[in-house]
């Protein structure tokens, strides 16, 4: 059926290409062992480390978030090894699965899905491996499926404390290019990512940003690799080039949106995605329903996760917001299944945009029966014109300290 204006995608990645990053694709292949790739490879690998903000080296794969976790256990794990992960929601879990069939054993901290990972209860578990039989802390910075966030740094100073050796990978498919990151200043070992949500990319590309340490460990682990091997990946990336048929198109786009985010700043992408995180929260306090996310140290820039009311199903209201408004909204994932739903604001989300959104939510809480008061949006406005209280300096300062 034929609609008019445009289809609102405010789930939480993919995120909408930007027109400038969907006209720098539209170009003809050309020959990716040829002079003009290499020169297009040597832009896109050095602008992905002011991203990441390393100066070592970062991987690029045609594949997904799933792929670049595979390529961070299999360079730097050997079978049997074990590791110490967190249960912070549904990619927590995603993840401790892939490792548990590549071979590790995996401590899980337990969680309930509405918080961060907790940096003392990781320093308490490494405090008592004496021995230093856990040999990396994997932990995701942004949990996709509940909007918290959780603090990388203040996981760093726990390992820190208790003097442990194990590696630190982070998952940053959901936060990196719009919630702050340094993988140098926060002695992160192993970084994952991909290109579908803050780099503003249809999905695709895979990454890894590695340490001195990692790269050490990955040339003496005893885990099978050849596709997702960071060797061969480093060898021909010197020049510009990949080991097999990279993604031209992609990278085309890749290296678009990495100018676009330059142009802007990071900062003030940071500080803009707070402001919506913000907005959208107010909107949902008015409303009379709860935020997933229970620490306000913890929410998320990147979406945010909505309870319904009790009685109600999230995925009646998001098919009727999605009938009537010609909008998506991210469903509840895993045991959040039905009784939640998710907002994006994330990537080129500017505040019209989120405006727009929450205004599709409004509605769709009224034409679906869903209990609320009116308003919100009219909240979520004040925030977006400096008018909302100072939660937005608060939450958009906070990375660095945290």
């Amino acid at each position: 059926m034929a609609r008019s204006g445009q289809h609102f995608l405010q789930i939480p990645g993919p995120s909408p290409v930007p027109e400038r990053v969907r006209q720098a694709m539209d170009r003809q292949v050309i020959d990716h062992r040829g002079p003009e790739f290499g020169l297009l490879g040597r832009e896109v690998l050095a602008g992905c480390r002011s991203i990441f903000k390393t100066s070592r080296p970062v991987v690029i794969y045609p594949s997904s978030g799933t792929g670049a976790w595979e390529a961070a256990i299999v360079n730097t794990l050997s079978p049997g090894d074990r590791v110490l992960m967190v249960e912070t929601g549904q990619f927590a879990t995603l993840w401790r699965q892939m490792a548990g069939r590549l071979g590790l054993e995996v401590e899980f901290i337990p969680g309930d899905w509405r918080r961060g990972a907790p940096p003392d209860a990781i320093e308490a578990r490494l405090a008592e491996d004496r021995t230093h039989a856990i040999k990396a802390v994997m932990v995701v910075h942004n949990e996709t499926s509940t909007g918290a966030l959780s603090s990388v740094p203040a996981i760093r100073r726990a390992i820190d404390a208790v003097g442990h050796p194990a590696l630190f990978m982070v998952d940053t498919i959901s936060s990196l290019g719009s919630a702050e990151y340094r993988h140098d200043e926060w002695q992160v070992d192993v970084t994952i990512a991909c290109s579908q949500k803050g780099l503003m990319l249809p999905p695709g590309l895979g990454f890894n940003a590695m340490s001195d340490k990692a790269l050490a460990a990955s040339r003496t682990n005893r885990m099978p690799r050849s596709y997702w091997d960071w060797a061969e990946m480093l060898k021909p990336n010197a020049s510009g080039f990949f080991p097999y048929t990279p993604a031209t198109t992609l990278l085309y786009g890749l290296r678009e949106a990495i100018a676009i985010l330059h142009e802007e700043g990071l900062d003030a992408v940071f500080a803009r995605h707070h402001r919506l995180a913000a907005a959208t929260r107010a909107a949902v306090r008015v409303w009379g329903l709860e935020v997933l996310c229970l620490e306000e140290a913890e929410y998320s820039p990147v979406l945010t996760a909505i309870l319904m009311p009790s009685g109600h199903d999230a995925d009646n209201l998001r098919k009727v917001v999605l009938e009537t408004c010609d909008m998506s909204l991210g469903a509840g994932l895993g045991k959040l299944a039905g009784t939640v739903f998710r907002i994006g604001h994330l990537g080129a989300c500017n505040s019209l945009v989120l405006a727009a959104a929450l205004s599709g939510v409004e509605m769709g809480f009224s034409r679906a029966g869903v209990p609320h008061r009116e308003g919100g949006v009219a909240a979520a406005l004040a925030v977006l014109e400096g008018r909302g209280g100072g939660e937005v300096q608060t939450q958009a300062g906070r990375g660095r300290a945290a």
